[in-house]
């Protein structure tokens, strides 16, 4: 055996273990998909040279170790990942004769649900396929999870909680969720294994189901089909599929590939499974693989371009993030010359220099990435100072991730971030106030904090004289500013940015302390953790922001112009007790944001799916045959519409 050889086998080993605790516990990425999947063909070429197996490989270890402080849970049966090709001519020689289901390789975080009674009495992650972490509560937010179904046996589901790219676009865009999260699966990791389960419930997790384990008393007349159709029965989602063969799985084949690009969640790849159950548990598994089914991932496809420049821009939480600059190449039918890097452990792992012959490529056909650096030169600096406020930078090691941060505290950018976030719809609501607006506003040193906002008409002359503004705009600026100098306490608690808590967090702490913000502040640990969804790591986060005398400062200016409303904490609402469902189009609430907001105004809740627990089901279409409405029927709950809701309880 050549040294060499372990030497490079043990470097592959820790890199691609430091790599997959990032990816599963997503805390961020140390390296792209394509370059895991390059150095773990890598590793496993090396094991077949040699003969030897290191430990710690994960050619032979599943998942990753659960360092979180949620609470553990073993599972009742192992589980393994799935062996994968690249070829379609393997794939189909796998198959031969027999029947399969071709579906989707859903990109999210793998969720274990136990129901015993008709009852979700348990949520688990995958965690290192033997022990995972316990999140029950949260997995009761999921958007489409039945929490209540007509089988009264035991049965384990096992499935994909995802994001779509829709509401991870909506999160950066109204949450500056950019600043922490880089893609939807890393959104969606960290959304599932909150210790909040509040902020769970306003990211839009979903459940896309795939593997049912129960007892045999359920005659599924062996075949996976009949139990994904048994799954949809219940009211699970199940992932989109085709039956194939022989005959037509290359079309199919080619079908899923050309969909992918509109696909409304992340994939990286598809699965295919043999249908026969009898058959699939005749073949049982390596020590890492099953045999029943086989992954499948597209050849990505490649363009080779020279790196130009590494662009750099701070987010709200003063980290600094890195963009790759490049010649223009074509990819997926899309021109494509920029790629994030994520943070500085991926820049440091792929050894760039200006300059450099790289191969890019668009991850999942969607998200641009760097898959090679060719030349691999070096030395891309990182910049001393922060581009926005020229402050002095510092590297930060989380969880075996490097990022550079901006260390001024009163950075523009970090300001402006936070005041795009105070304003949003999400928190304050004052419209007029876009990103270019607040940092024209910044550049004229008129707003340097968010009390600053409600000192704009000392500049009314100035600000309706600015290029594209004039008096009309100028007064309907003002006039929003003016109209959220009272807002809901949950409001103002939202736009602060407190570190945890968004929009859906900071209504529940409004609740808890009844509306009241100065018992907010003068609460310790302890109280604020007896807050529903909230642990003991938010409280210690909320506590310690009230505590700062940043905090207290920002607060003394900011109360002089704003004050919450504050409601009588003993009396509830008119719909106090009552839980109620929303599907269908609407006609008198602008969205259902604005409509689950009233609800919840009147001391009402609004869950995502329909149970023995909800009240009404609001529905405009009330003889619809939609699987909300057959629910609702089935469990005996009234269906209204919007005009019922607003006669009957909000008149």
């Amino acid at each position: 055996m050549e040294a060499q050889d372990r030497t490079r086998m043990k470097e592959l080993v820790q890199l691609l273990g430091e790599a997959s605790r990032a990816y599963y516990q997503g805390t961020g990425e140390l390296m792209s998909n394509f370059e895991y999947d390059r150095l773990y063909d890598e590793l496993e070429t090396l094991e077949k040279k040699t003969g030897l197996i290191l430990s710690n490989s994960p050619t032979h270890k599943i998942g990753y170790e659960v360092v979180s402080s949620l609470p553990k849970i073993r599972h009742k049966e192992p589980m393994k990942s799935l062996d994968k090709t690249k070829d379609p001519q393997e794939l189909l020689a796998w198959l031969g004769s027999h029947e399969a289901l071709l579906s989707w390789k859903l990109d999210g975080l793998t969720v274990v649900l136990t129901y015993e009674g008709g009852r979700l009495v348990q949520a688990a992650t995958r965690g290192n396929g033997e022990i995972g972490e316990e999140i029950t509560a949260n997995a009761r937010t999921f958007k489409n999870l039945p929490l209540e179904i007509p089988c009264k046996g035991s049965l384990v589901i096992r499935g994909e909680a995802v994001i779509s790219y829709k509401d991870f676009e909506r999160i950066n865009r109204d949450s500056d969720a950019d600043a922490q999260y880089k893609n939807p699966r890393n959104l969606c990791s960290g959304s599932v294994r909150q210790l909040n389960s509040a902020v769970t419930a306003e990211r839009g997790v979903r459940f896309l189901a795939y593997t049912l384990i129960t007892d045999e008393s359920i005659d599924f007349r062996d075949s996976l089909e009949e139990q994904w159709n048994f799954l949809k029965e219940q009211g699970f989602d199940v992932v989109e599929y085709r039956r194939v063969n022989a005959g037509n799985l290359l079309a199919c084949l080619e079908e899923f590939s050309h969909k992918v690009k509109e696909f409304t969640y992340p994939v990286d790849g598809l699965v295919l499974a043999l249908d026969s159950l009898s058959y699939a548990k005749s073949l049982g598994s390596t020590a890492k693989f099953p045999r029943h089914s086989l992954a499948f991932k597209w050849q990505d496809e490649t363009e080779e371009t020279t790196l130009r420049e590494i662009l750099w821009s701070t987010s709200r939480t003063g980290a600094i993030n890195p963009v790759a600059v490049f010649d223009p190449v074509q990819l997926e039918g899309t021109t494509v010359q920029r790629a994030s890097l994520h943070n500085v452990s991926m820049m440091e792992e792929l050894e760039l220099g200006i300059g450099d012959r790289i191969q890019v490529y668009k991850a999942n056909m969607i998200i641009p990435q760097i898959a090679e650096n060719l030349t691999r030169s070096g030395g891309a600096p990182l910049p001393a100072h922060c581009p926005r406020c020229g402050g002095e930078t510092r590297v930060d090691e989380h969880e075996n991730t490097r990022v550079l941060f901006c260390t001024n505290p009163n950075c523009p950018a970090k300001l402006l971030k936070s005041l795009v976030h105070f304003t949003s719809r999400q928190a304050m609501n004052i419209e007029g106030l876009s990103e270019m607006t607040l940092q024209r506003l910044i550049d004229r040193e008129w707003i340097s904090s968010f009390a600053d906002l409600y000192r704009l008409p000392l500049h009314r002359e100035e600000l309706a004289a600015m290029d594209g503004f004039g008096e009309k705009s100028c007064e309907n600026l003002l006039a929003a500013i003016e109209a959220s100098r009272k807002p809901p306490l949950w409001r103002m608690l939202s736009g602060l940015g407190i570190p945890g808590v968004g929009a859906a967090g900071a209504k529940v702490l409004a609740r808890q302390f009844r509306e009241k913000l100065s018992a907010l502040m003068e609460a310790d640990e302890e109280t604020i953790a007896e807050t529903e969804g909230f642990g003991s790591v938010l409280a210690q986060e909320v506590a310690g922001y009230f505590r700062s005398p940043q905090t207290a400062e920002m607060l003394r200016d900011l109360l002089q112009y704003v004050t919450p409303q504050e409601k009588d904490g003993t009396a509830e609402g008119s719909l106090s007790g009552l839980t109620f469902v929303i599907t269908g189009s609407l006609q008198h609430f602008e969205n259902r944001d604005e409509l689950k907001e009233k609800i919840e105004e009147l001391g009402g809740k609004v869950a995502g799916s329909v149970s023995r627990n909800t009240s009404y089901l609001i529905n405009n279409d009330t003889a619809s045959t939609s699987s909300k409405n057959k629910k609702a029927k089935e469990l005996g709950v009234p269906i209204i519409s919007e005009e019922e809701l607003m006669d009957r309880f909000l008149a």
